[in-house]
């Protein structure tokens, strides 16, 4: 592409989300039965211990230590738990596919809606939204949106339905950390989600996750933001009508962490689509500024300097635009 001059970042540029997913409720039921009922919060009240760091004048004073950790820490916070006669855990969403990504939802400037939509034009004609589909499929039959009650499951079945064909997966078959394997379902629905993507159908997947942690064992929600200072709660978990349940976001989250194109991969494996490219649990920002791997320098090096980046990062940048959110020129 010849270099282009005269155009300019748009001050108002939004996309909204292309991959459209639901809450996660939770069911709680034995691996072989069929009846699910839903899993409650319930509230505890503890009498923790003092555990976190100390002063130095406590910790160097015997005596002063000893009061301080007399002291009880007490707390009221939400739990939930698989009945006792319960070893599994089912987990249920929708995901509605959305195409039309050639055209943002909001734009101002038309000489740059004009230039983005050849540049995404010209990267669905070349490389399709295949694969982008195939990992975002990858992600559906890995349970990673199971988060943490993924981890040191026994055995975990992922069932994706669409119109009147369904995938089964077992989730530990696929791993967390690359995209390269091929299997035949995965393929499938990968064709599936990127039909939705293009536009040439309506795609509305099903996800159901069974999750065999053992009776009784303690199941993850989401945790919700505390934002009343006077709460009586330290700990507060997410319910739909009563269910217990993960927030579409942190759902969301899980199915876009696609990135493997950035620079810190080999320790970090793969992160979520972001256009700082940031792990908040680590405090970092893969994709800095400084060196021309984020997502903005890129885009704007694409549209108005009409300079192509290389095709994993071409991937990254379709990505984010799929993520959605607003990406306009501030103003200095």
């Amino acid at each position: 592409m010849a270099k282009t001059t005269g155009i300019k970042t748009a001050s108002v540029l939004a996309f909204e989300r292309k991959l459209a997913n639901s809450d996660a409720v939770m069911f709680a039921g034995n691996w072989d039965g069929t009846e699910w009922a839903p899993v409650r919060i319930q509230e505890k009240a503890v009498r923790g211990t003092i555990s976190n760091r100390l002063k130095n004048a406590l910790v160097s004073d015997p005596a002063k230590l000893d009061a301080e950790i007399q002291k009880a820490n007490l707390q009221r916070v939400d739990v939930a738990a698989l009945p006792a006669d319960a070893d599994t855990l089912k987990m249920t969403f929708t995901l509605r596919v959305l195409g039309n990504l050639t055209t943002p939802s909001v734009c101002n400037d038309k000489l740059y809606q004009d230039t983005l939509q050849g540049v995404i034009e010209g990267y669905i004609q070349e490389h399709g939204f295949n694969e982008l589909a195939r990992r975002y499929a990858t992600n559906l039959a890995n349970g990673r949106f199971l988060w943490r009650n993924r981890v040191g499951a026994e055995h975990i079945r992922v069932v994706v339905t669409h119109d009147k064909k369904a995938w089964e997966f077992n989730a530990h078959d696929y791993p967390l950390r690359d995209f390269d394997g091929q299997a035949e379902g995965v393929k499938a629905l990968a064709a599936v989600i990127e039909s939705g993507l293009k536009g040439d159908t309506f795609v509305l997947l099903n996800v159901e996750a069974y999750v065999r942690l053992g009776e009784g064992q303690e199941v993850f929600p989401s945790q919700e933001l505390v934002l009343d200072s006077n709460s009586s709660k330290s700990k507060v978990l997410y319910q739909v009508n009563e269910v217990a349940a993960l927030h579409s976001q942190k759902v969301g989250n899980a199915l876009r962490t696609i990135d493997t194109w950035h620079p810190q991969v080999d320790s970090l494996g793969a992160i979520a689509v972001e256009p700082y490219g940031s792990v908040t649990s680590r405090g970092i920002a893969c994709r800095q500024p400084k060196e021309k791997m984020d997502f903005y320098t890129l885009l704007d090096n694409w549209v108005t300097k009409g300079e192509i980046p290389v095709p994993e990062q071409q991937h990254y940048v379709m990505a984010v635009l799929i993520r959605g959110g607003v990406f306009g020129e501030k103003s200095e």
